[in-house]
């Protein structure tokens, strides 16, 4: 067997059952989400976007010019 893989253990999903990953990428959701908001965009769909592309939600968010203030 191979050193630092235990039984039933698959190579790079051994990531995805730490329960620490889900905490992180829960956390850069609820960041992005207030970044979406401080740009006047929808921080619910920036929340929900981001659980589904996490960093990639983030790198467009950054590269998003704020919107101007509602009259």
């Amino acid at each position: 067997m191979a050193a630092g893989c235990g039984r039933g253990q698959i190579g790079i999903m051994n990531g995805f059952s730490n329960p620490g990953f889900y905490v992180g990428w829960g956390t850069l959701a609820l960041i992005n989400a207030g970044l979406a908001q401080g740009k006047n965009r929808g921080g619910l769909n920036w929340f929900l976007l981001s659980l589904l592309l996490g960093p990639l939600a983030t790198f467009f968010l950054v590269l998003l010019e704020r919107r101007p203030d509602p009259a």
